[in-house]
């Protein structure tokens, strides 16, 4: 009988000794998250609530404000620029998803079966840690029409001088081909983590069934990197569609709107016109588009399961 009744005493203040541990455990925790949180509500959150409020409003900076409601969302349907710029971006991100995206598997795939030097990758990355500005400039140069090394190279093999950012037809195909350069590299080592993870045995075993590098590529390589793809297709198409730094450092929106994404739209907008009500609008609604865009890809490409499993 001492025994019996000893027993639920001595857990007693073992399970008390669980509980301190796991609110401290739980505090240190927040401890760690909290400047994350901070961050996010301070930098994101809050500037976004803010940019919905005044989305409703015809706020100028140098006028009194006052609430609009709908008004600047019903003007942006009238809107011929802001349709004009939506176009503009969605053909510049096809352009650099589809380049990127195929030779970003490619060079993955290559570096996943040829090598895996930590020199190599750096090397591939380095572009991806230069300033956009810098990349943007550095390129701006050499496509110059006049002084560019590019076009010195066409003209001595007698294709003549291009004008790629001063061109209607070639403004956003060049800067898709400049982002795609920067981005190519930090594209490929994402993937690259992804064939990391694929099981050898797997490709041993199709070597062995004699199928070919193709085949394997089809049928072990892209089904087991679906959810990573998933993963690159939505950073890649929402960096996308908030491309500026390069538009803003060699064509500023030109030739006639021609390379006017939505992102230099909503800057003009905002600090050239000063008229903020209707820039928070139009980041409103591009935020919602993002929002709709990203939810839709990883719904589709199932980017939470595996065939790994």
């Amino acid at each position: 009988m001492t025994s019996a009744v000893a027993a639920p005493v001595a857990e007693a203040p073992a399970a008390a000794t669980r509980t301190r541990r796991s609110r401290r455990d739980t505090w240190v925790a927040l401890g760690f998250v909290a400047p994350t949180i901070f961050g996010f509500v301070v930098f994101y959150l809050w500037p976004s609530l803010r940019g919905l409020g005044l989305s409703l409003t015809d706020y100028t900076f140098f006028s009194e404000t006052s609430f609009v409601g709908l008004a600047n969302y019903q003007r942006l349907l009238a809107d011929e620029t802001f349709w004009n710029a939506m176009a503009v971006t969605v053909w510049y991100v096809v352009l650099n998803i589809g380049f990127q995206t195929v030779l970003a598997v490619l060079l993955a795939v290559l570096l996943h079966r040829l090598t895996r030097s930590v020199v190599i990758r750096g090397l591939v990355l380095m572009p991806y840690l230069v300033a956009n500005v810098v990349v943007a400039l550095l390129w701006f140069w050499m496509l110059d029409a006049q002084i560019g090394i590019v076009n010195q190279v066409l003209s001595w093999v007698g294709l003549g001088p291009i004008s790629f950012f001063g061109s209607e037809a070639w403004a956003i195909p060049t800067i898709a081909f400049v982002n795609t350069w920067r981005h190519l590299g930090y594209t490929a080592l994402l993937i690259f983590a992804g064939l990391v993870m694929i099981p050898r045995m797997l490709y041993e075993a199709g070597r062995v069934d004699g199928a070919s590098e193709w085949q394997m590529f089809w049928r072990i390589t892209l089904p087991l990197l679906r959810p990573v793809l998933a993963l690159v297709l939505v950073i890649t198409v929402v960096g996308s569609f908030q491309v500026f730094d390069t538009v803003a450092v060699t064509t500023m929106g030109g030739p006639a709107d021609a390379s006017r994404v939505i992102q230099y739209y909503i800057f003009d907008l905002a600090f050239e016109r000063l008229d903020y009500g209707y820039a928070s609008a139009v980041s409103v609604v591009l935020l919602v588009i993002l929002s709709v865009i990203a939810f839709v890809q990883l719904r589709l490409m199932r980017a939470n399961e595996s065939d790994l499993s």
